[in-house]
C-alpha cells in the first residue's frame, strides 16, 4: 500500500510562494493519480488541485487556478504543490491523496471521496 508524507508546509507573506512536497513510499507513484486538498478550521475540505497518473493532464479549483502547480516527479516517488501569489484564504492544512482511477474527469478527481489513500497534511500559514 502506498504511503504519503506531506512537507514544506509553513508561514509566508501574502503574495509569496511555498512549495509543498508529498513523498511516497510503498507503490510508485507512475500509476497513481494524485490529488492536493486542503481544509481551514471550521471549514469542509476543498479540493485545489489533481494530476493523473500520467503526470499531463492536471486540473484546479478555481479559486488557485493560475496560481497554484501541481506536478509529478516519478523519479523521486514524489508530488509537488507549487503555490504562488499566496492569500490569506489559502490559509488551511493541505493533505495529498492518492487514486488508482484512471480517469480523465476533473469532477471525478475533485470528489475526496474517490481518493484512498491520504497523507497527514501541513499546515500553511499565509499572513496579511
Amino acid at each position: 500500500q502506498v504511503q504519503l508524507v506531506e512537507s514544506g508546509g509553513g508561514l509566508v507573506q501574502a503574495g509569496g510562494s511555498l512549495r509543498l512536497s508529498c513523498a511516497a513510499s510503498g507503490r510508485t507513484l507512475s500509476t497513481y493519480a494524485m490529488g492536493w486538498f486542503r481544509q481551514a478550521p471550521g471549514k469542509e475540505r476543498e479540493f485545489v488541485a489533481a494530476i493523473r497518473y500520467t503526470g499531463i493532464s492536471t486540473y484546479y479549483a478555481d479559486s488557485v487556478k493560475g496560481r497554484f502547480t501541481i506536478s509529478k516527479d516519478n523519479a523521486k516517488n514524489t508530488v509537488y504543490l507549487q503555490m504562488n501569489t499566496l492569500k490569506p484564504e489559502d490559509t488551511a492544512v493541505y493533505y495529498c491523496a492518492a487514486t488508482v482511477s484512471t480517469s480523465y474527469s476533473g469532477t471525478y478527481y475533485s470528489n475526496h471521496n474517490n481518493y484512498g489513500f491520504w497523507g497527514q497534511g501541513t499546515q500553511v500559514t499565509v499572513s496579511s
